[in-house]
């Protein structure tokens, strides 16, 4: 929730930004409170759907093999269907035409499907992941791409530890007919706590990335992590990191700081100027 809230303050942030610059801005192309929004929202479908393809990764190892990631994200309601064949594994993750919540609160209904090799034995996996009729909170997502997970040392930790890189390319239709595409690139490590995979509030991730969002206008707008958003399941706050936006040559950043403790304190910068945001 605290991504959602701080993106939401800086972009209305930016809006009032390139409303005031009607000189040299195309009115037609600022950004509009209900695009802020639903950019933030986009953000958490492409979180969640990392998070449900790991799980199925995770429970497809059971446990052996190299791979160690996250415990079990699904919620009850949701219905695996698990196919193995001579090469290939797929599971069908079917959250029903109702629905059902997961444990963040998101309520998603549909399917995504995860496959990939049989042997799970190697240091670097690719998964397959698409959808099928799937909605999260009420906005269909369509698209197919893949995630790459490995084990390997990095500048972040030396140590081997899992890092999954995932390609994103979705289409995200609101109730209202709008359509925003997203394509690019996000990847989270698991920094801190690999070793104790039975103990969830002591994981760290980092995540860097960037990315383009299509908006119904035909205009686009480019995200860019340019310092790793660090995450500590302890916290309920981002810890630190900085990201960029870039719309009509404007440009605004959000710097979470640095890693000194749990807060909720971050900075919005416009042109140059600091907005301190307490969140």
């Amino acid at each position: 929730m605290k991504t959602k809230k701080l993106l939401f303050v800086m972009m209305l942030a930016l809006l009032t930004f390139s409303s005031c610059n009607n000189d040299s801005e195309d009115n037609a192309s600022d950004l509009t409170a209900e695009e802020t929004d639903v950019n933030a929202k986009i953000d958490m479908i492409t979180d969640d759907v990392s998070k449900i393809v790991e799980d199925q990764v995770a429970s497809q190892i059971n446990g052996g093999g190299r791979m160690i990631l996250p415990g079990r994200f699904l919620p009850d309601c949701a219905i695996v269907k698990n196919i193995i064949t001579a090469s290939t594994w797929t599971r069908t993750v079917d959250f029903g035409t109702t629905g059902c919540e997961l444990k963040n609160g998101n309520f998603l209904k549909g399917k995504i499907i995860v496959s990939g090799s049989i042997d799970l034995n190697k240091t670097s996996l690719t998964i397959n992941y698409s959808f099928v009729d799937f909605y999260h909170n009420e906005k269909l997502i369509k698209g197919n791409k893949t995630v790459v997970i490995t084990q390997e040392s990095t500048s972040a930790n030396q140590v081997i530890h899992p890092v999954v890189k995932m390609t994103i390319d979705m289409t995200v239709t609101l109730p209202n007919g709008n359509v925003y595409t997203r394509v690019g690139t996000r990847t989270r490590e698991m920094v801190e706590g690999f070793d104790t995979p039975s103990i969830w509030l002591d994981n760290v991730f980092l995540i860097t990335g960037n990315w383009t969002t299509k908006l119904p206008n035909g205009s686009t707008q480019t995200s860019t992590i340019t310092t790793p958003l660090k995450i500590r399941m302890n916290c309920n706050y981002i810890v630190s990191g900085v990201l960029e936006f870039t719309r009509n040559n404007t440009t605004a950043i959000l710097d979470y700081g640095t890693d000194n403790g749990c807060d909720n304190l971050a900075t919005a910068t416009i042109n140059g100027v600091a907005y301190p945001i307490t969140l």
